[in-house]
């Protein structure tokens, strides 16, 4: 399969910045506008997060991003709408981050089709577990569309077998939990990249917790890039729609950070 998420992971020094935000958080000109913002100082994909009322995986920083989204009327299709108007002016790579619930109620081939036809490269589910992907891997796959693996602390004696299926890019769980903003990482990602580089030459990048410039350089160092989301929701939250120089400001310090990794 060839989309964009490749050229996400060809970049000049081969260490990738992903960051993360809710659509429609404070609203949809907000989002395409930060999006664009965020591109501009230098990250290489932008995983974009679907509102859906029960965020299993998330934090409260973002479970609230969600509740004012949906809070704000926004909508999958809403979401597909930022995406269009995205698309009119970038080609950055995209991915959507969301849950089993509203792809169902979608309908997985119609969801997929809007994904191919809108130019959205790739698929992130965290509430699918590895052993059953393969209903939403068929659509997805006839659509162009990467549903991205997650590997975590607790995959263990799976982390090969998951690897090994992966396509896209792997999403390494730093740490135990849900999303958000940690002080220390403890677990030991080096010996989870050196599990997986056994099997598979897929890029990994690590995300959960990520939040400074040293510790996106630390993460970046043992693996291909880093995943940033809580920590750009907060900024969203308390500057709003105003929020684009700061996240300039911000994304621009991480992307720096894991280019010097």
């Amino acid at each position: 399969m060839t989309n964009k998420i490749s050229k996400a992971f060809e970049t000049e020094n081969k260490k990738t910045f992903i960051g993360f935000l809710t659509a429609g958080d404070p609203d949809a000109d907000s989002t395409v506008k930060f999006i664009l913002e965020m591109e501009r100082a230098g990250a290489d994909l932008i995983e974009i997060g679907i509102p859906f009322s029960d965020p299993t995986a998330e934090g409260v920083v973002i479970q609230e991003a969600n509740i004012r989204a949906l809070g704000n009327g926004m909508t999958t299709d809403g979401v597909f709408e930022i995406v269009r108007r995205v698309r009119e002016v970038s080609q950055i790579p995209l991915a959507f981050m969301t849950y089993v619930n509203p792809v169902f109620h979608y309908g997985y081939d119609r969801f997929f089709a809007k994904c191919e036809e809108l130019g959205v490269d790739a698929i992130i589910i965290p509430d699918v577990p590895f052993e059953e992907k393969e209903e939403l891997l068929e659509p997805a796959t006839a659509h162009n569309v990467h549903v991205i693996s997650m590997i975590s602390p607790t995959s263990e004696s799976r982390i090969q077998a998951i690897a090994s299926k992966a396509t896209g890019f792997i999403y390494v769980v730093s740490s135990m939990g849900v999303t958000g903003v940690r002080s220390e990482i403890n677990t030991d990602l080096p010996a989870m990249v050196e599990s997986i580089r056994k099997v598979t030459d897929v890029p990994c990048a690590i995300g959960f917790g990520i939040s400074t410039p040293k510790q996106a350089k630390k993460m970046a160092a043992v693996s291909d890039g880093a995943i940033v989301g809580s920590a750009i929701v907060k900024i969203i939250a308390q500057y709003g729609s105003e929020a684009a120089p700061k996240l300039y400001e911000y994304v621009k310090s991480m992307k720096d950070a894991v280019k010097e990794a």
